[in-house]
């Protein structure tokens, strides 16, 4: 399948879990990915693999963003780099890390997208953005002050964004995810404690791989998805639902 052929489609956060597998599946079904990282090197092993390019994109410089992305002809982004930040409550969270979790997880993605943005525009083949947000967007979970504020401000973002973008037949959308199961978040999410009060809340009973997510975002980028714009969608085994 070569659904995306011909199509340039930017992954920021590529060296991660989720960024890794959409890489694949873009580059399975036929696009021109532009893998990118703060560390390009983290990349080595994902480009020898796939043949993609590599980018360097430093989320919370302005001017990195700006320079990587300015010359660049694009028709997709998928927006996945992120900041995890800290497990605190309101009264006991660092006013710093705070401010580096927004300035990475919204202000970072919302650069992305402006700069992205001007170039599809230009190009005037309209397009398709995809913001990788979080179920902390839509509910309350313990410890999450930042990384949920962030990634909520991320959805608000998107909406804006589809409106403001609809007239140039470029569709903005967020998927938002569950725990996703990678080495580093195995150490705090598979401890059993963690663990088994959290599934036991999930109806589907189990936590999200990279690939359990990478195929929504790559369902939003496709054709299959064109008239959907401006939409938040859980992919949380129901977590959200109950």
């Amino acid at each position: 399948m070569a659904q995306f052929k011909s199509k340039t489609i930017l992954v920021s956060g590529a060296s991660g879990g989720i960024g890794g597998a959409t890489v694949r599946q873009l580059v399975a079904q036929g696009a021109d990915v532009i893998a990118s990282s703060r560390n390009p090197s983290s990349l080595a092993e994902l480009v020898a693999e796939t043949g993609v390019r590599s980018l360097e994109l430093d989320l919370a410089s302005h001017d990195s963003i700006r320079a990587a992305i300015e010359g660049l002809d694009l028709w997709g982004v998928v927006n996945c780099g992120g900041f995890g930040g800290e497990l605190a409550n309101p009264q006991d969270t660092n006013i710093d890390i705070f401010d580096k979790v927004i300035s990475v997880n919204a202000r970072g993605a919302l650069l992305v997208i402006k700069y992205a943005a001007q170039s599809m525009i230009r190009l005037g083949n309209g397009g398709s953005i995809v913001n990788v947000s979080s179920q902390a967007a839509l509910i309350a979970l313990s410890g999450h002050i930042s990384y949920s504020a962030s990634k909520a401000a991320l959805d608000s973002i998107t909406r804006l964004s589809a409106l403001e973008l609809g007239p140039h037949h470029i569709r903005v959308n967020s998927v938002n995810p569950t725990v996703v199961i990678t080495n580093m978040t195995h150490r705090y999410w598979g401890r059993p404690e963690i663990k088994e009060a959290f599934l036991a809340k999930m109806p589907l009973g189990r936590y999200a791989s990279p690939d359990d997510i990478a195929g929504p975002i790559v369902f939003l980028l496709s054709e299959k998805s064109e008239m959907i714009s401006g939409i938040t969608l859980p992919v949380d085994g129901g977590y959200t639902a109950c």
